[in-house]
C-alpha cells in the first residue's frame, strides 16, 4: 500500500512550505491530506482506479492531481520542487519544540543552520542568541526541545512497542514445543516509554529457538548469539533480548526480567529479612528452592498477594500486598465502550456507521462521536448547523440499529477567554461534551480549563496537559487545580490513548484518583483500527491504580444516560 508514502509526501511539502512561511492555508491543506490518506482504511490506489480520490476528505482537484502523478510515474514533481528548495536536515528541526519555522528560517539564512549540530554550535557560541528576538528564555526553552527530541531517540512509545512485541509473540508461538512466552521489562509493566525490549519464551530446546528467531524478517542486525539468549536491532535501532528458559524457572525469571529494578530491590531486601534469596531462577531459602516455575511462588513465598506488572515500581504496592490490600484493577472486560473518536464529519478517515461497527465489534454497548468544534478549522470543525445535522444522524443510525448505542457529541475547543466553542443550549443537546485546549498553551490554561470543568455540560476534559511524547511538554497548567475543580464539578478527566499523548500520564492517574476525580479512557481513534489503542489508556488507568468504579467507561448505557 502506497497509502503511508504519499501521506509522507504531504507532510514534508508541509514541513518545506511552513519553514519558507507560506501562508498557513496552504499548509494545513497538505497536513488535512496527509492525515485524511494515513486513516485511510483502503489502499490509496484501489480509490485512484476506480476514480474516487475526490471522496477521500480534504483531496481537492489540485492535491488529487498531485497523488494521479505519483501512481502513474512513481513520482511527485512538486514534491520533488517543494523539497529540494531546503537542506534535507533542516526540515527535521522543525520538530524541535519551541523552535518554530520563523526563528529556524532566519537561523538558516543568518547562521547558516542546516542540521542538528549546527544548531547545538550556534547555541554553544552565542550566534542565536544575537538573532532578533532572542532572548535568555527562548534560547533555554530550544535547549529543551533539542533534550526532549534527543530522548526520543533513545525511547519509543509504548504505542509503538507494544503492536511490534506483540507481532514477534505471533511469530514465536509457530515454533513447535515452546510454552509460555512474555514481554518483560517496561512493556510488560506499560510504560508509556520503552527503551530495549525483553521477551521471555519457556522452552527446553532453546537452541531451536534462538535459532528460529534469528531468522525473522524484522531483524536488521545481529549483536549477539548464545546457547539461552539473542540480542538483535528491529525496525533500525530498536534492541530485542530474547531469553529461553526452562518450566521451572520460568515464573522467577520472568518476575527479574519485568522489574522494575526499585520493585525488585525491595522484594529482595524483604526476601533476605525472612531468610530467602532471589535471583532470575528462584527463590531459595538455604539451598533448598522454594518456588521458581510460576511468577506467584515468589510472592506467595514472602507472605503477599501477586502484584500485577502495571504497579510493580516501589509505590506503595509491595506493603499493600503484603496486607492483601491491592486494587483490584480495571481490566479490558470492564470496558463497555469508548467515549472519544473523531469520523469524517471532521477530520477522521471512516463514516459514523464504520466507527460504530468497530466498536460493536470489540464488544462495546456505546461509542460517543466527538467530532471538532467550528473553531478548529484545519480539522474541519463543524458549525452549529452541521453538528444539529449530525445530531439527527446519529439519532436515525440508533433507530436502525440495536448492536451498539450511538452517543453525539463534541470535541468543543476551550476558547482563549474560556468561553466553549458552541453556546450552552447547543451543548444541552449532546450526550457528550468533551472540552479541549487545542491553542494558546502559554495563555492562563488552568483557568481556561477550570472555567471549561464548571459548564455544566461539559463531561469530560481532554488530553489534560496537552503533551506530545518526545515532541512537545504542554501546556502551563496547574494540573492539581484542575483536578480538584473536576472533583468538585463532577468532569471527568480524560486518559487519552494516543500513542503520542498518553495523557493523563500514571501519576497524575495515581494523584486524580486519589482526590475522588473520575477518569474517562478515549482512544481519540480517526480510523477504525485506532480503537484498538483502547488498551493503552487501560494500561495507564492500571498503573494509576483505578479500579472499575474510578473509570466511566465501565458504566452501563442506561447510567449513561441517566448523568
Amino acid at each position: 500500500m502506497k497509502n503511508a508514502v504519499i501521506a509522507e509526501m504531504f507532510d514534508r511539502m508541509a514541513d518545506v512550505l511552513e519553514l519558507k512561511g507560506e501562508i498557513s492555508f496552504k499548509v494545513n491543506a497538505y497536513r488535512r491530506a496527509s492525515r485524511a490518506i494515513q486513516n485511510l482504511e483502503e489502499d490509496i490506489e484501489t480509490i485512484w482506479n476506480e476514480e474516487r480520490l475526490h471522496q477521500i476528505p480534504g483531496i481537492g482537484t489540485g492535491l488529487a492531481k498531485k497523488i494521479d502523478e505519483y501512481l502513474r510515474t512513481d513520482h511527485m514533481s512538486k514534491y520533488d520542487e517543494i523539497v529540494q528548495s531546503v537542506p534535507p536536515e533542516l526540515v527535521d528541526l522543525l520538530h524541535i519544540q519551541n523552535l518554530g519555522p520563523k526563528t529556524l528560517a532566519v537561523a538558516y539564512q543568518k547562521l547558516h543552520v542546516e542540521n542538528l549540530e549546527d544548531l547545538k554550535k550556534v547555541l554553544e557560541n552565542g550566534s542565536l542568541a544575537q538573532l532578533p528576538n532572542m532572548g535568555e528564555k527562548k534560547i533555554e526553552n530550544i535547549r529543551k526541545g533539542i533534550a526532549l527530541r534527543e530522548k526520543g531517540r533513545e525511547r519509543i512509545s509504548l504505542g509503538i512497542a507494544l503492536p511490534l512485541v506483540e507481532r514477534l509473540i505471533h511469530e514465536l508461538r509457530k515454533i513447535p514445543h515452546v510454552g509460555r512466552i512474555y514481554p518483560a521489562g517496561s512493556v510488560r509493566r506499560m510504560c508509556e516509554t520503552v527503551g530495549d525490549i525483553d521477551i521471555l519464551v519457556e522452552a527446553e530446546e532453546s537452541e531451536r529457538v534462538i535459532d528460529t528467531f534469528g531468522s525473522f524478517s524484522e531483524i536488521t542486525r545481529m549483536i549477539s548469539r548464545g546457547k539461552t539468549k539473542s540480542s538483535v536491532l528491529i525496525e533500525g535501532d530498536l534492541q530485542v533480548d530474547l531469553r529461553v528458559i526452562p518450566r521451572d524457572s520460568f515464573g522467577a525469571a520472568l518476575q527479574y526480567f519485568t522489574g522494575s529494578k526499585a520493585h525488585n530491590v525491595r522484594l529482595r531486601r524483604i526476601a533476605k529479612k525472612q531468610g530467602c534469596q532471589i535471583n532470575e531462577y528462584g527463590i531459595f531459602r538455604g539451598e533448598k528452592k522454594i518456588g521458581g516455575a510460576k511468577e506467584e511462588d515468589i510472592y506467595e513465598a514472602l507472605g503477599m498477594q501477586w502484584i500485577p506488572p502495571e504497579l510493580r515500581e516501589d509505590r506503595g504496592e509491595i506493603d499493600l500486598a503484603m496486607e492483601s490490600r491491592l486494587p483490584d484493577l480495571v481490566e479490558l472486560y470492564d470496558i463497555n465502550g469508548d467515549f472519544h473518536v473523531h469520523t469524517r464529519w471532521s477530520d477522521g478517515s471512516a463514516s459514523i456507521e464504520k466507527m460504530a461497527e468497530k466498536a460493536a465489534a470489540l464488544g462495546y454497548h456505546f461509542i460517543g462521536i466527538c467530532d471538532h468544534s467550528q473553531s478548529a478549522g484545519y480539522a474541519n470543525g463543524l458549525t452549529p448547523e452541521r453538528i444539529l445535522e449530525q445530531i439527527r444522524e446519529i439519532e436515525r443510525l440508533n433507530t436502525q440499529n440495536n448492536d451498539i448505542c450511538i452517543l453525539a457529541g463534541t470535541e468543543v475547543d476551550i476558547l482563549a477567554d474560556g468561553r466553549l466553542d458552541y453556546s450552552d443550549d447547543l451543548l444541552a443537546r449532546l450526550n457528550i461534551v468533551i472540552a479541549a485546549v487545542h491553542s494558546g498553551f502559554k495563555k492562563r490554561v488552568t483557568e481556561r480549563m477550570i472555567a471549561a470543568a464548571r459548564n455544566p455540560h461539559v463531561t469530560i476534559l481532554a488530553h489534560p496537559t496537552g503533551r506530545l511524547l518526545f515532541q512537545r511538554e504542554g501546556y502551563i497548567v496547574d494540573l492539581e487545580q484542575v483536578i480538584r475543580a473536576c472533583v468538585d464539578t463532577g468532569t471527568a478527566l480524560e486518559i487519552n490513548c494516543n500513542e503520542e499523548r498518553l495523557d493523563l500520564n500514571d501519576r497524575h492517574i495515581r494523584f486524580a484518583k486519589e482526590q475522588g476525580a473520575k477518569l474517562a479512557i478515549g482512544t481519540d481513534a480517526h480510523h477504525p483500527h485506532q480503537m484498538d489503542y483502547l488498551r493503552l489508556g487501560l494500561g495507564m488507568a492500571r498503573r494509576g491504580c483505578c479500579e472499575k468504579k474510578d473509570v466511566l467507561n465501565c458504566l452501563s448505557v442506561n447510567t449513561l444516560r441517566s448523568h
